[in-house]
């Protein structure tokens, strides 16, 4: 029996040091995960978004969202992860929450800052290619009360995973098929309501836009 318990504890530890650097793929759930350790965010990271939001593409992308929400909300929102703060510049009544220090001291030299783990919850939320940037996601979707609007790269499988430039290791905590985001979306309680690939469309590779409203009974 104690060899048994300590083989049993070897491949045990072996599994926990295999997960601890690899890209683990749940093809039943269509959700892959990776333990990121080591983050980007700074001024250099405010300040690539910045560059990337005064292209062409990043103005018209910024537009296609507020299109999308001005469908189904058109009152307060919070901006989950703001990048540079684009989104909520070009809206009216939206507010932000970020990690990065300076997307923090942007949004609060504004006064644009609202606690997303605060004691509130909020109507909307909003996740712009943020969503798979955090490691308990469940936890922050869980602060919408009525809607979650997202856009982030969608996968076909793990290959597909592991080819893309969207497989950031030092980013990218969870990787989803489309029917994997429905899923997941729908265990926290959310119903999947529609996309749209028109961020695909202006060149943004495999990104797509959804909106997912949480269930009265949810």
């Amino acid at each position: 029996m104690r060899i048994l318990a300590i083989l049993y504890g070897e491949r045990i530890n072996m599994v926990d040091e295999l997960l601890k650097d690899n890209l683990t793929w749940f093809p039943e759930k269509g959700i892959g995960y990776y333990p990121v350790k080591d983050f980007p965010y700074d001024d250099n990271y405010f300040n690539k978004y910045k560059g990337y939001a005064e292209t062409g593409m990043g103005i018209k992308v910024t537009q296609v969202r507020i299109s999308f929400i001005s469908r189904f909300h058109s009152g307060k929102v919070l901006d989950i992860g703001i990048g540079c703060g684009q989104f909520i510049l070009s809206r009216e009544n939206t507010f932000g929450y970020d990690v990065n220090p300076a997307g923090v001291k942007w949004l609060k030299e504004k006064e644009l800052f609202l606690d997303l783990y605060g004691k509130r919850k909020f109507d909307v939320l909003t996740f712009w290619d943020s969503l798979e940037h955090i490691s308990d996601p469940e936890k922050a979707i869980n602060q919408s009360k009525k809607w979650v609007f997202i856009s982030l790269p969608i996968f076909n499988n793990l290959s597909h995973v592991l080819s893309s430039k969207h497989f950031r290791r030092n980013e990218h905590f969870w990787y989803f098929t489309h029917d994997g985001l429905v899923h997941w979306f729908s265990e926290n309680g959310f119903d999947f309501i529609e996309f749209t690939n028109e961020e695909t469309k202006l060149g943004r590779d495999g990104i797509l836009t959804y909106a997912f409203r949480r269930r009265k009974n949810g």
